[in-house]
């Protein structure tokens, strides 16, 4: 750690200044089409929307390949645009995949928007520059790092801006049909790692919450904070750049084999091909940050999503299921649960354990509050990091994969239904943006509650608190069918664990 810091220090000591980012350019404004319903997406939704006047279709994706089959179809379907914003955009199978559909798409005429945020982009800005050669593409960086400066140097100097980052998620083709929810795009996102997959959920939507989302991606899109990927490559790529992207991943079509007989067995894939895909039409509204709670740093809470679903929780009178990933609830947030319970609120929370999440970081803000919240009544479950028969973790390129929580959601009383990009900790509340959906249905409502149920029963640790022989209290953990009850965080090593002890020490928790 010591060397580490002394790294930080001598590289900014000795850089001769933060570089600065680009202003001489024009950044053209553009938006959403509004005549929806001149193209095939559109006809067919208003066709399915008859006698549902308001309404919008909802169709939950939680299995990572039928995510993938609809993000490929519709782009297949678009006739007029697509606009795809994404947290993470990795240069993996699926990532590849996903820009060959983006090309095929823009080949055909329709005018495609990337929009990527800047905090996994670093050094791929050419590959970038190369697709926006595409006269039918345009792809901006959200909230980028100065170029010719250290990034680690610009955590430091910019803190406060560039710590905050563009979490939301969608894709959106034609105005008409879109995709929301927890999934970058990445092979852990989409069942295709042979090393660990994420339990994620997706909505896929169509009616009039498409248009809100439209409206959330145009003010992005449009934002100060969005530059064009050219502007920041310096080295303004030719033409012939577009052309060597393609032929590099034809040459990879070979191992995207395997993966591409998958996506034809997905079970939407076999709905799509039967005609057979059923959204239920329910009420259902967006609820998203601006880019303003960016910039500047720490605007008014009028942008914040987190405002908006409050009252979605101070008025929950009996039940309450949280699935969250990456689970940091504060002091009020901790004090806020125990006093629903108190009202007669059942709360349970599904998050991922040390062993199967990705940020142990973050584990360890979430670690020192579950005394706490057991002593409450609060009901804390933990993912186990082995495979999980409710998502692809299996992956289709051979062998097997661990799995990890990713999926966002929150069910109220039985009756609404969020599913967005929002985890419940500090950096998702205040510092990023996040985008959701709140959807009113009885229907989708049991439907999570019994998937939650029947993960927590088969692929997730119980919680309790057990009274010690020295008359103190410790945590152990429980698994559904097993006799062996854990005193310490199951399956990791003492190491890690001692690792999450000493950050717990650390004041960081407004940044995990």
């Amino acid at each position: 750690m010591f060397g580490r810091v002394c790294a930080l220090l001598t590289v900014v000591l000795l850089s001769p200044g933060c570089a600065t980012l680009p202003t001489d350019f024009e950044r053209e404004p553009s938006f959403a089409i509004d005549d929806a319903g001149q193209t095939f997406l559109g006809q067919r939704v208003a066709t399915a929307a008859a006698g549902h006047s308001g309404k919008s279709g909802v169709l939950l994706l939680d299995d990572g390949l039928d995510a993938f089959v609809a993000r490929a179809v519709l782009a297949q379907l678009a006739e007029r645009t697509i606009d795809a914003q994404y947290y993470l955009y990795h240069d993996d199978l699926t990532g590849r995949l996903f820009t060959d559909h983006l090309l095929a798409a823009a080949d055909r005429g329709v005018r495609v928007r990337l929009l990527v945020d800047d905090i996994d982009f670093g050094g791929r800005e050419s590959a970038a520059a190369a697709l926006a050669n595409h006269p039918e593409i345009e792809v901006r960086v959200f909230n980028p790092f100065a170029r010719g400066s250290p990034r680690a140097l610009q955590f430091a100097t910019r803190y406060g801006q560039i710590t905050r980052r563009m979490h939301n998620k969608s894709f959106t083709v034609d105005n008409a049909v879109a995709v929301i929810g927890g999934r970058n795009i990445g092979d852990e996102y989409f069942g295709a790692s042979g090393e660990m997959n994420f339990t994620d959920l997706d909505a896929l939507v169509a009616g009039t919450v498409v248009e809100e989302v439209s409206e959330s991606f145009d003010a992005f899109w449009n934002s100060d904070l969005s530059y064009p990927v050219e502007v920041l490559d310096t080295d303004r790529l030719s033409a012939d750049a577009e052309r060597a992207t393609r032929r590099a991943h034809a040459g990879a079509a070979v191992s995207e084999k395997a993966y591409r007989e998958a996506l034809k067995e997905s079970g939407l894939a076999g709905k799509f091909r039967d005609g057979n895909l059923q959204l239920e039409w329910v009420d259902a509204h967006l609820v998203s940050d601006g880019p303003e709670k960016i910039d500047p740093p720490h605007a008014s809470s009028e942008y914040e999503l987190a405002a908006e679903l409050r009252p979605l929780f101070s008025g929950t009178t009996h039940d309450l299921v949280i699935i969250s990933p990456y689970f940091v609830p504060g002091r009020a947030g901790a004090a806020f649960l125990a006093e629903l319970v108190s009202r007669g609120v059942r709360v349970r929370v599904l998050t991922n354990s040390l062993a199967s999440t990705d940020v142990p970081v973050v584990h360890a803000g979430y670690a020192r509050y579950r005394r706490e919240l057991l002593r409450a009544g609060v009901e804390l479950f933990e993912a186990r990091p082995g495979e999980d028969e409710f998502s692809v973790v299996g992956s289709p390129l051979g062998g097997s994969s661990a799995a990890s929580l990713h999926a966002k959601s929150f069910v109220f009383d039985r009756q609404r239904v969020f599913v967005g990009s929002l985890n419940l900790d500090p950096r998702s509340i205040h510092e990023n943006t996040e985008i959701g959906l709140v959807i009113d249905s009885q229907i989708i409502a049991s439907d999570m509650i019994e998937w939650f149920e029947q993960f927590t029963s088969t692929a997730a640790w119980r919680l309790s608190l057990e009274e010690t022989l020295a008359g103190g209290e410790s945590i152990t953990w429980t698994a559904a069918g097993e006799s062996q009850a854990w005193i310490h965080e199951p399956q990791t090593s003492l190491w890690l664990r001692v690792a999450v002890t000493l950050l717990r020490l650390l004041p960081i928790e407004s940044q995990l």
